[in-house]
């Protein structure tokens, strides 16, 4: 039985399958470590084109909203960037107290 399974192992065959199987794996330019990595930073550079993507479309109809509807635009314009009208003051209040939820 070990004579049998020490033939195949020691045929010329079998070793350069291995070897370039090792070699392709391994030492190739495009190695399976390679590889991996590269399917690994696909995947991350996808979410964020998706992420981005999804931004996109908010901000699309932010702006499409901002365009056709006034009261729309100055109440982004009141929370965003604090302004008032004459004679109006603005308060911020602002939570102190610690979020129990983290």
């Amino acid at each position: 039985m070990w004579k049998k399974i020490l033939n195949i192992v020691l045929n010329k065959y079998f070793l350069t399958t291995v070897a370039f199987l090792i070699w392709l794996f391994f030492f190739d330019s495009n190695n399976a470590v390679l590889r991996l990595k590269l399917k690994n930073q696909l995947n991350e550079l996808q979410r964020e084109k998706q992420f981005y993507l999804d931004e996109i479309q908010k901000d699309s109809i932010l702006t499409e909203k901002l365009l056709n509807d006034t009261a729309e635009l100055e109440r982004f314009v009141r929370e965003k960037y604090l302004m008032k009208k004459e004679n109006e003051d603005v308060f911020l209040v602002i939570d102190t107290t610690p979020d129990l939820h983290q």
